[in-house]
């Protein structure tokens, strides 16, 4: 298979061309091309703080970047870098949901 540089990638995004879609075609142009396994799951965990996904999603992630290298602090990290660009409330909100994908009953605590 050959992979498309990502002006190509992008264009096709922008334009939500019907060929670009992985699930539909069997390619695999949407697949990230140039960055780790570990990167790949923070950001992905990144992504589920910013839309506020459910606990599932959050273990999935985090199942993910732990095996794929990342340490607890790392995803912890992740949540912290978020303050500025979420902002407060939103990060505050995610953080029982990440601790217990991490295995940390932060209620429990209280």
């Amino acid at each position: 298979m050959t992979q498309i540089d990502y002006t190509e990638r992008l264009r096709r995004l922008a334009i939500n061309d019907p060929t670009f879609r992985p699930a539909e075609s069997g390619q695999r142009s949407l697949e990230p091309h140039k960055i780790d396994a570990k990167t790949l799951a923070l950001v992905r965990i990144a992504a589920a703080i910013a839309v506020g996904a459910a606990v599932p999603s959050f273990g999935e992630a985090v199942d993910t970047a732990t095996s794929s290298g990342a340490t607890a602090d790392e995803v912890v990290d992740v949540l912290v870098g978020l303050v500025p660009v979420l902002g407060l409330p939103r990060v505050v909100s995610a953080a029982p949901r990440l601790a217990l994908a991490l295995g940390f009953d932060v209620e429990s605590t209280l």
